[in-house]
């Protein structure tokens, strides 16, 4: 899966996956959050979360924070 890693209105950052099917700037285009945070990657296995990877369309790679931005959104999965 994608994902790209948005701050929301308050500040937070939001991470939002979505299939690979779907192109990074095509899916970027339908959210209203202003600011991308970073973008790539996202694999959810039974050990835990995983990201990396780059958006080239978006300039934004994956960060180090961003499983464990991920798996306290899901609540309960451990990076």
């Amino acid at each position: 899966m994608k994902y790209i890693m948005f701050e929301d209105f308050s500040g937070e950052a939001l991470p939002i996956l979505f299939p690979n099917r779907i192109g990074f700037l095509e899916f970027r285009e339908q959210i209203p959050y202003t600011k991308v945070l970073s973008a790539g990657y996202v694999q959810i296995r039974p050990d835990g979360v995983s990201c990396h990877g780059e958006s080239k369309e978006l300039n934004s790679a994956s960060s180090p924070e961003d499983s464990g931005i991920i798996c306290e959104k899901l609540d309960g999965v451990e990076s």
